[in-house]
């Protein structure tokens, strides 16, 4: 629609209401106004990875899995699929009077922190560490979900705005305090590109304060850069009671008319709490002028134009639920969750030979888990297939499947009558008797998740250890000392300790369709393809402080260490080289051969680095990626566009500057690391560009 009309319509329709029915607009279950034809509206909705908490749902593999793909186009995808979806259950429940929480189209999608440190809980949520990969994913992720057409299909939201990573038990009272480089250079660039690129229809503010302001009522940010210097003309939203922790936790206010004052004038449009239910007493008290609550008004309202909700011609109104839960979103599923494993070891044991295997044990506490599957913020699949479901159906007329839980998640055993690994027993009858063992292990949402939606009691949802739970690591201990070959089947949506197996395999949260994907890349079907999206750790000795904001030692751009497996890593059946790339410096065409007798699919890596004596980073970050697929034994020619931005620093003030002179480009499928090296067997081309 177009923005001056967009604005006269919102300013009109609030122009006609009392500054009292004006402030209840601005609470996120927003009551009608009848006597102006406005229906009740709940702003609450969430579609991280599809539709949730709102019934049945096409379910895809979680943000960090998807993540794995390194596909922007195939985010667009799942994203478009969710917006179908959002808007068929809203059109349906809003005809017969159903305005309640989660049935909106103002979804609280994407998240688009930066997962700087492998504890933090909400990790899963995230695209992974890199300010880059998060950038254009979130981007595609809006550009789907709000679809091209005159009004929204639904509107994104880019959360939670800003330098937001744990620790979950401390984000209530928290200070997260970052320098000016690091601000700029990490935790910044992707919710700059979703408001200037993608036009991303709503910010939400953080829980914790940034150098001293709850950033929900930080000036600096909701203001002066978000309004004024990215020129967003959306509404902010804050996060979940976070104004209320203005004065209960932070202490930089009294009362609640003082927080609600603070976060209004700060910028922050609708409070997700109820906290701006003493807008009115700010107003009596002079915190707040009428002027500035109807400002905020005007904004909210312009969102509920924007998709079309009190027009007769959006051309979404006709979506109806016999859109959600498709055999063709179903079949996206299914695609995304083979595009999102990623392969960490393989010593030949993969692909599983199926006609030369009698008997085939399948382990482990996640292996039969619909929970492992979801996530969190998820939706409910009526299309689940759990790993040991797909590999029995995989195995159906050809071999014996054996199943053994091994052990409880996490507690020392499965029976509270029971002894302690009461489990481990069946698990090593069941391994000496297959001539294979799939171990499946791991973590789920209730152990590594957001403070308050998990079961982890003793850091909130955040973990303080890279390893297994240990009742798992003593069933793998049983499972190696029965010396059958053993695959690694690790679920989690973080950086875990995982050494066992003759091939170990991160399955992630994989969505509704993960045993399906699982079984036909174990046995061949399809070749693995995903690559990580964060860095796989040794342990926790060499990170920094987990509150420390400061990213030198996190991430790979700024690690010192040698990791387990590195950030874009990821192995297949094959082998796809890049054998030789040129580049004009805005376009690489790098030439890729695939030395494999099978059809693979592959990601092309562009990392820079700016001349050593400008750049204060120590290693090169990834400037660009795209997926692509090779045929078996053929060579293709691949194009891929390089941003200004790749040769460019931030400097310790916050300011981006070009930097003249050599920068350098490492072109392949993986980082151009020492450690990704050494467990592909392969480098990248390195090439020099004059600026």
């Amino acid at each position: 629609m177009d923005e001056v009309q967009v604005r006269k319509q919102a300013e009109a329709l609030v122009a006609q209401m009392t500054v009292e029915e004006a402030a209840s607009q601005l609470k996120y279950d927003a009551p009608a106004i009848e006597r102006l034809g406005i229906p009740a509206y709940n702003w609450w909705n969430e579609a991280l990875h599809g539709v949730a908490r709102a019934g049945t749902a096409t379910v895809f593999p979680q943000a960090i899995s998807m993540a794995a793909m390194f596909d922007e186009e195939g985010i667009e995808q799942v994203a478009q699929v969710i917006s179908t979806e959002v808007r068929a259950k809203y059109n349906a429940v809003s005809k017969r009077g159903d305005r309640d929480i989660y049935k909106g189209l103002t979804c609280w999608s994407p998240n688009v922190n930066i997962f700087r440190d492998p504890r933090w809980g909400r990790g899963h949520e995230t695209y992974g560490e890199d300010p880059q990969l998060t950038s254009r994913l979130g981007a595609g992720f809006v550009r789907g979900l709000q679809g091209n057409g005159k009004y929204l299909k639904a509107a994104a939201c880019a959360k939670h705005f800003a330098v937001h990573s744990g620790p979950e038990n401390l984000r209530h009272e928290f200070d997260a305090r970052p320098t000016e480089k690091d601000l700029w250079e990490t935790y910044l660039p992707a919710f700059e590109t979703l408001v200037e690129e993608s036009h991303v229809e709503a910010v939400m503010g953080a829980y914790n304060r940034v150098n001293g302001e709850p950033a929900c009522g930080n000036k600096r940010l909701l203001t002066d850069i978000l309004r004024n210097q990215w020129h967003f003309n959306g509404h902010v939203v804050s996060d979940c009671w976070a104004i209320a922790d203005f004065h209960m936790y932070h202490h930089v206010t009294s009362t609640a008319p003082e927080s609600a004052a603070m976060a209004l004038k700060a910028g922050c449009d609708l409070n997700c709490g109820v906290t701006y239910l003493h807008l009115l007493a700010a107003l009596q008290e002079g915190r707040v002028t009428e002027e500035e609550i109807r400002q905020a008004a005007v904004h909210v309202m312009s969102t509920r134009i924007r998709l079309g909700l009190f027009a007769d011609d959006c051309e979404y109104d006709q979506i109806d639920t016999l859109e959600v839960d498709t055999d063709e979103h179903a079949a996206l599923a299914l695609e995304v969750a083979r595009r999102s494993m990623v392969l960490l070891r393989n010593d030949g044991l993969l692909p599983l030979d199926l006609s030369k295997l009698k008997t085939v044990a399948v382990v482990g506490p996640v292996a039969d888990s619909h929970t492992v599957l979801e996530g969190n913020y998820n939706g409910i699949s009526s299309r689940y297939v759990t790993f040991l479901e797909g590999i029995r159906k995989a195995c159906e007329g050809k071999a014996r499947v054996l199943y053994a839980e091994g052990s409880h998640l996490y507690k020392d055993r499965v029976q509270n009558l029971g002894r302690a690994d009461d489990r481990l027993a069946e698990a090593q009858w069941a391994a000496e008797e297959a001539d294979v063992v799939i171990a499946c292990v791991g973590l789920d949402a209730t152990l590594e998740g957001e403070q308050g939606d998990t079961g982890n009691e003793y850091s909130s949802g955040d973990k303080n250890t890279l390893e297994l739970p240990p009742c798992q690591l003593r069933l793998l201990e049983t499972l190696r000392k029965t010396g059958k070959p053993l695959v690694l089947v690790l679920a989690s949506g973080s950086s875990i300790r995982v050494e066992d197996g003759n091939a170990i395999l991160w399955a992630g949260y994989p969505g509704q369709a993960g045993g399906t994907a699982l079984a036909e890349i174990l046995f061949g079907q399809t070749a693995p393809s995903g690559k990580l999206p964060v860095t796989f750790y040794k342990d926790l000795s060499d990170q920094p402080e987990f509150t420390d904001y400061h990213m030198k030692g996190r991430t790979y751009r700024y690690y010192e260490g040698t990791p387990l497996f590195p950030f874009g890593y990821g192995l297949s059946y094959g082998t796809v080289r890049c054998t030789s790339a040129e580049t004009d410096g805005d376009t690489v065409k790098a030439t890729l051969h695939n030395e494999s007798n099978r059809d693979l699919e592959d990601v092309v890596q562009v990392y820079a680095h700016a001349p050593q004596d400008a750049d204060e980073t120590p290693h090169p970050h990834l400037a660009a990626f795209r997926r692509v697929r090779v045929p078996a034994g053929a060579t293709v020619t691949v194009e891929v566009a390089v941003p200004a931005k790749a040769y460019t620093v931030v400097r310790e003030d916050g300011k981006r500057e070009q930097v003249p002179g050599t920068h350098y480009l490492y072109v392949g499928t993986q980082q151009p690391d020492a450690r990704s090296a050494e467990l592909t067997g392969r480098e990248c081309v390195k090439l020099t560009v004059e600026r």
